[in-house]
């Protein structure tokens, strides 16, 4: 893997020899069309203000899922797709996504066929990328399945099949991917202002956010992939650009795991804002999400309110035999939704689909899609170049493209599955040092070998980068994660060769982090 300093090294060089595609934003939708780009031959780099995935990409409800919502709403086009594009996922990259049954409890008994013909209708958009069965459960079969459940009343339920993931980390697979195949990939470099040449965008600069250092990049085709923050890239190319996206705020809280009592999730089909709701198994806990509140700026860390985490609750505690209070929750976690903007008034009910515009000096936008469509949205953007002439015409090869750390046979089984191939790097710390055995903290699964590993190869340059995406501790208890923040700073500044200042720094800006976004208070019931 090369250093951060050969990246922006490579980047000065575009100087003399431009890139083919210079790519705004590392969440899923820059990573993907660096990955395609960088695997169909193109000279590539993406350029990342902060860290890779670090807004919406991994605040995701963790579902590979083709949207059993957008049924009723007649949108099968984009059910369908992302149903096929699930498998693909699932396909190239089986040591971070896995099918995960869903039970759909009934408490009217004209519930089950009405809900099962619509379930069965998805099973069968997906027909040979199917992850399961739809059926219809006992009484028994349900309890059986989730032991937590409310059984008062309960009727049956009906079973399905999505996928689950890793959002963050499949996010750093791309990364490492598009790396692998040539690309330049670089977090915390900012694009600061967008170069034209003859009223044409040419390149952009850059700014290394470390150091405050500039460097101009050269390219054929740059692309605006920065999320919900692609309408400010679009007002350095123009200021008067009408806004592209409403972003709506989704929060989630994570509870323990014998919520549930078993690796089911339960899906509520109808809330009084017109949403779904998932309580989902994830890596030991359970995310339970998630909300949708109209959202009028941007913002890394949109924060939650108390009448969120109240209506999550209040919804949920309805299909649990042991409600939740505020007490149980371990940490909470908001990401913003850039939904391309539309008639309606509810973000609720804008389209996920996504859209690719050209604006008149070249500039490329990919706005919209959810994590399940990033492939497809990756593959139509760069279609999108080719049909106007600002690349040559090369065929796409990620439908079938292992990524990163995908093994070659069945997933590896243990608490480091989830770095595929790259599990044996992180074991040969252990093997080379006991301490790297040690957690860092009683409480989470997460040891000191994967802090080394996550600075001298997946690009972490911060303990939030560490604690909240290379080993998802922040989301998964908050507290635990703030008592590990002060290890972590020690371990990072001796990989990145900071001092005692930096750490010291690092360290109380964590826990205020997680003090601030991440918890609730766990006095009230």
């Amino acid at each position: 893997m090369r250093t951060r300093a050969e990246g922006f090294t490579r980047l000065e060089e575009t100087k003399n020899d431009k890139l083919d595609v210079l790519i705004v934003g590392g969440g899923a939708t820059g990573l993907g069309l660096a990955v395609d780009a960088a695997t169909r031959g193109y000279r590539t780099a993406v350029v990342e203000a902060g860290d890779f995935a670090q807004a919406t990409s991994s605040r995701a409800t963790k579902l590979v899922h083709g949207g059993v919502r957008y049924l009723a709403s007649g949108q099968v086009h984009l059910v369908y797709e992302a149903l096929h594009e699930r498998k693909i996922m699932l396909a190239n990259a089986p040591h971070l996504v896995h099918p995960l049954p869903f039970v759909m409890p009934a408490y009217r008994w004209f519930d089950l066929p009405f809900y099962g013909a619509g379930l069965k209708l998805y099973d069968l958009l997906s027909g040979r990328s199917s992850l399961g069965p739809t059926s219809i459960l006992s009484l028994r079969e349900t309890r059986e399945r989730v032991a937590g459940i409310a059984s008062t009343g309960l009727k049956g339920s009906v079973l399905y099949h999505d996928g689950q993931f890793d959002d963050a980390r499949f996010a750093l697979a791309l990364a490492r991917t598009a790396e692998d195949h040539g690309a330049i990939v670089l977090n915390y470099a900012r694009c600061i202002a967008l170069h034209k040449s003859h009223g044409h965008i040419c390149g952009a600069q850059v700014e290394d956010v470390e150091t405050g250092r500039s460097f101009e990049v050269h390219a054929g085709a740059v692309i605006n992939a920065a999320g919900v923050f692609v309408d400010e890239l679009r007002s350095y190319d123009d200021p008067s650009s009408p806004r592209m996206l409403s972003l709506s705020r989704g929060t989630h809280i994570v509870v323990p795991g014998e919520v549930l009592g078993h690796a089911n999730a339960i899906m509520v089909p109808k809330t009084r804002d017109g949403r779904v709701i998932f309580a989902i198994p994830w890596m030991g806990k359970v995310v339970i999400g998630t909300t949708d509140v109209p959202t009028p700026s941007v913002a890394m860390e949109p924060g939650h309110e108390t009448a969120e985490i109240d209506f999550l609750l209040e919804t949920i505690n309805a299909y649990l035999a042991r409600p939740l209070g505020k007490r149980d929750i371990l940490s909470v976690f908001s990401g913003l939704r850039p939904l391309v903007t539309g008639a309606e008034a509810k973000t609720s009910r804008l389209s996920r689909e996504h859209t690719v515009q050209l604006s008149a000096s070249g500039l490329i936008t990919v706005a919209g899609g959810k994590w399940t469509t990033y492939r497809r949205m990756a593959e139509d953007a760069l279609r999108f170049a080719i049909r106007r002439g600002m690349l040559p015409r090369r065929p796409c090869v990620t439908r079938t493209l292992r990524l990163h750390g995908a093994p070659v046979q069945s997933p590896p089984e243990g608490p480091l599955s989830r770095y595929g191939t790259d599990a044996a790097e992180i074991a040969s710390l252990w093997a080379a040092d006991a301490e790297m055995k040690t957690l860092l903290d009683p409480e989470l699964p997460f040891t000191r070998a994967e802090v080394v590993f996550a600075a001298r190869c997946e690009m972490a340059r911060t303990v939030e980068d560490v604690l909240s995406r290379r080993t998802r501790a922040l989301l998964l208890d908050a507290r635990a994660a703030q008592r590990s923040a002060a290890a972590v700073a020690s371990l990072l500044a001796t990989e990145l060769g900071h001092g005692k200042r930096w750490i010291e720094h690092e360290t109380k800006s964590f826990v205020e982090l997680a003090q601030e976004f991440y918890l609730v208070s766990r006095t009230t019931a």
